[in-house]
């Protein structure tokens, strides 16, 4: 309880900060919360998973205190606001993209997420991400466009390819993860809350998936295949929301995406959006391959696995709610315009 509320305490002081040293105390607070949280195990790759994630961490929160601190030499700003240096700006944006996990600063979050928790793995993959994403969105006017539409292809390809031959159920989300993060990166320069956006709706499904992942117990693509004894409706469920993930209508992971494309090519940018779109479709295999395992793979099949017992435990409120969320929000979108 103490992590999880330092954990919060460290996320509201960076979101609601406007000076660079209280957002720079609010991450370090942050990760010095999780890390027991993916060490809890006690298991050598939960070990090794919280120092690569401390590694990572602390080098990026040097970066950012690094760029804060040029700034303010050459600006007399502390204002988060008013990152104007040019340099200032670069070394933010690697600070941030090695924070989030974004290519090329991506290597240490698959291993970090394959080590954690299935809990843990959603804390990192959601509310972990809120405070630098936060900063992305407070700087995005002075950061530079070639640089992070460069990095959000690069983070859509390898997190599409990467992905294509993983088994791990933790490891496939994880790269679901690095290229919905270059889906985000691409549209901060010119809508920042269409970013917000992407990501309110990537945490609303991720949730959705890692909580059924939790309460089937599963992480492998083998273990997978013989879950659907254990909760039909769930894993049915997961079904739709993994294709939301994926981007695909009329569900709700197709809003974001479209909105994108449309704001993609009002900023001449056509071919850019043509390519984020192409490469998606990389991510779209493996998130079809998730969804056959979990629902499509009914008897008689080949695996030489134990069919799992059926659990008639009640499906908790919460996934209820995240599921039909992550399905059913596309109709809203002639809201979006109005709150953009």
């Amino acid at each position: 309880l103490m992590f999880a509320l330092s954990l919060l305490l460290g996320t509201t002081i960076t979101i609601t900060s406007n000076h660079w040293i209280m957002a720079w105390a609010g991450l370090e607070i942050n990760t010095l919360s999780i890390l027991p949280l993916i060490a809890k195990s006690h298991h050598p790759r939960a070990i090794e998973a919280a120092t690569k994630y401390f590694m990572t961490q602390a080098a990026a929160s040097a970066l950012v205190l690094f760029s804060s601190m040029t700034n303010a030499w050459h600006t007399g700003q502390w204002d988060i606001t008013q990152m104007t240096h040019t340099t200032s700006c670069l070394i933010l944006t690697s600070a941030i993209a090695m924070k989030l996990g974004m290519v090329p600063f991506h290597f240490w979050f698959p291993e970090v997420l394959q080590g954690s928790p299935i809990i843990t793995g959603l804390i990192l993959s959601t509310i972990m991400k809120l405070p630098p994403i936060a900063l992305l969105y407070m700087t995005s006017h002075s950061l530079n466009p070639t640089l992070l539409t460069l990095m959000a292809i690069m983070s859509a390809a390898l997190g599409g390819w990467m992905g294509l031959n993983q088994t791990q159920i933790r490891k496939i989300l994880a790269f679901s993860s690095i290229s919905h993060l270059g889906w985000m990166a691409i549209i901060i320069p010119f809508s920042p809350k269409l970013t917000m956006l992407n990501f309110y709706l990537y945490v609303l499904m991720t949730s959705a998936i890692f909580l059924t992942m939790n309460t089937v117990k599963v992480l492998k693509l083998s273990t997978l295949m013989t879950s659907w004894t254990k909760a039909p409706a769930l894993n049915t469920m997961l079904l739709l929301t993994l294709l939301s993930l994926a981007g695909l209508p009329p569900l709700t992971g197709f809003l974001p995406k479209w909105l994108i494309i449309q704001e993609l090519t009002k900023q001449n940018m056509a071919p850019t959006a043509i390519i984020i779109s192409l490469l998606s479709l990389l991510g779209l295999f493996f998130y079809l391959r998730l969804a056959y395992c979990a629902t499509i793979t009914l008897p008689p099949h080949t695996t030489n696995h134990m069919k799992q017992w059926h659990t008639y435990k009640p499906t908790s409120t919460l996934i209820a709610i995240s599921i039909v969320m992550s399905i059913m929000l596309l109709p809203i979108s002639p809201m979006i315009p109005t709150i953009l």
